[in-house]
């Protein structure tokens, strides 16, 4: 009974996980939602900037503090181990909504691109952006990086093992093609406010502070072979390191 529970809860989760997905490329594309990054300002600037700064620090906070080994190791002794990624996937989603409800649009516009063209490029850019995302994200084993493997394989009578160290792919090329997918995203728009600007330069600041305490970890999980891996692949561009003969690596979202 308790491991069928476990099931659907991670299910419920990611369900969860998809619609916010969805809505999200609607948000900071400007797309079929009915309040986005760009939306026209309703509230003052200097509230506006208050409530934005402190939801992506929320998200930060609770992004950094439970992507973290010592973190895991207290939250597993509250919360049963089959479902600490789904748990996290849970409130990952709550925050999610939280800044998609209470985010406040900041009006000024630093560019807006009118030619048709060039808004076909940029909108062709965010999609590569967001398929990037979903294409890394099964190249490192989709269901386990959002908790539903941890909660199948009890299901099913099977022990959770940790994933291998592989590199398919475009991690043969950057260490981090889901975070180079979440860059495209953030930046690729034809209309920048303050609002998306604020965002933008928040979450790449972010991702590259989430990027080295996710690298210590890895190097502490894997040893020498990622440290190896990092010696000789990129991290975000594809330039600036020669390639050596590198047959494994793994990375696992912040």
């Amino acid at each position: 009974m308790k491991r069928t529970l476990f099931f659907l809860y991670g299910v419920f989760c990611y369900l969860m996980f998809l619609g916010v997905f969805v809505y999200a490329i609607g948000f900071l594309g400007n797309i079929l939602v009915p309040k986005s990054l760009d939306s026209a300002a309703t509230s003052p600037l200097g509230e506006a900037l208050l409530i934005n700064t402190a939801l992506l620090g929320l998200f930060a906070l609770q992004h950094s503090i439970m992507a973290r080994k010592g973190f895991k190791k207290m939250w597993t002794k509250i919360i049963p181990v089959e479902i600490e990624r789904s748990t996290y996937v849970l409130l990952t989603n709550l925050i999610f909504v939280l800044i998609f409800w209470l985010w406040e649009p900041m009006g000024e516009t630093i560019w807006d691109i009118t030619n048709s063209k060039a808004q076909y490029i940029i909108y062709g850019i965010y999609a590569f952006g967001w398929i990037t995302v979903l294409i890394s994200t099964f190249l490192i084993d989709h269901f386990d990086l959002f908790g539903l493997r941890q909660v199948w394989l009890p299901l099913i009578g099977k022990k959770y093992t940790n994933l291998g160290f592989v590199t398919p792919g475009p991690y043969r090329l950057i260490r981090h093609p889901l975070y180079l997918g979440w860059l495209l995203v953030f930046w690729a728009t034809p209309v920048m406010t303050t609002a998306h600007l604020l965002f933008a330069v928040a979450t790449t600041g972010y991702i590259f502070i989430a990027i080295w305490f996710e690298e210590k970890d890895l190097v502490s999980i894997h040893g020498r072979d990622y440290a190896e891996y990092k010696k000789s692949v990129p991290m975000i561009l594809p330039i600036g390191k020669k390639q050596k003969s590198v047959s494994t690596a793994y990375e696992k979202a912040s």
